[in-house]
């Protein structure tokens, strides 16, 4: 039978892409950690990785049994936390993944009230260079538990996206554009203009891309970065326009925000597994993020 410890120091290497890396994450010696994963080849009868001078890659075999490994180790722990949450409160750790911008939720207050309720549970929240459809994916590989994303349209295999809230994208010109201070704008009167946006990905980012193509307006863009305060900086230097997010949308020097009719929305969701048993702590942590979004039945 394959030993616990060797599933987490596999994992562990596979993640980190680097066994100096892994061993450090799980407190081992680089020598020992080796030593661990070349005996769960050897008891498994193939080989996990191809090792480089460069660092190890997955082999073919490798990448098929992560995700079991990820549920194997996921399972452990949920029945772990099920007796520890009977015998002496909840313990365990929690990997929730977050959008850059998402003022619309109160992840603060969220993070902080779970904290007190539930001392005995780490909580690691970790942002996605990839936005939300990275996030996404790594609730869908197990590598985080659970991450609030908005993914206009996808869906993700063994994933429930638990809808929270959502809000209107305004449109962001220049102070003197002829857009400015109009009431509100359709998207047929866009066509053609330049945009700043952030990259492929984000949620806004294909929230727009989903309303523009409907509408069949032409989008070009001029520069993407990952930030929407830089955003709205280049169009106030007249780079571009921009969509921003309401509650992110401030009163802001020779910059103006302009609603978009019909409006753009732009919604956020709980992505949660439904592939692997949950952890308890993870199931308190959804109840309490939808208490506090008044989404609960959503």
């Amino acid at each position: 039978m394959v030993e616990l410890r060797r599933l987490e120091h596999f994992v562990a290497v596979a993640e980190e892409g680097s066994f100096t890396r892994a061993a450090r994450r799980v407190h081992l010696v680089q020598s020992a950690l080796s030593v661990s994963v070349r005996a769960l080849e050897r008891e498994l009868g193939v080989l996990l990785f191809e090792r480089t001078t460069h660092g190890v890659q997955l082999t073919d075999v490798g990448r098929v049994f992560l995700p079991e490994a990820r549920a194997t180790l996921a399972a452990a722990a949920a029945a772990l936390d099920a007796v520890q949450a009977t015998v002496g409160g909840m313990r365990g750790t929690l990997r929730i993944g977050i959008m850059q911008s998402m003022l619309a939720v109160d992840l603060a207050s969220i993070l902080a009230r779970f904290r007190d309720e539930r001392p005995g549970v780490a909580l690691q929240p970790r942002p996605a260079r990839g936005g939300s459809l990275e996030l996404g994916r790594d609730v869908e590989s197990g590598e985080l538990d659970l991450a609030f994303v908005s993914v206009a349209g996808h869906s993700f295999t063994g994933v429930e996206l638990t809808p929270l809230t959502s809000e209107p994208l305004l449109l962001a010109v220049p102070a003197g554009h002829p857009i400015a201070g109009r009431s509100a704008v359709s998207i047929v009167d866009l066509d053609g203009q330049v945009f700043v946006e952030v990259p492929g990905g984000w949620g806004t980012r294909m929230a727009a891309d989903r309303a523009f193509a409907a509408a069949r307006v032409d989008r070009p863009i001029s520069v993407e970065v990952a930030d929407l305060a830089t955003v709205v900086e280049l169009v106030r230097a007249g780079v571009g326009l921009g969509l921003i997010p309401q509650s992110i949308a401030r009163q802001s020097d020779r910059v103006e925000f302009v609603p978009l009719d019909p409006p753009v929305e732009w919604e956020i969701a709980l992505a949660f597994s439904t592939k692997r048993r949950a952890a308890a702590a993870a199931l308190a942590f959804v109840d309490l993020v939808l208490e506090m979004t008044g989404s609960r039945g959503a």
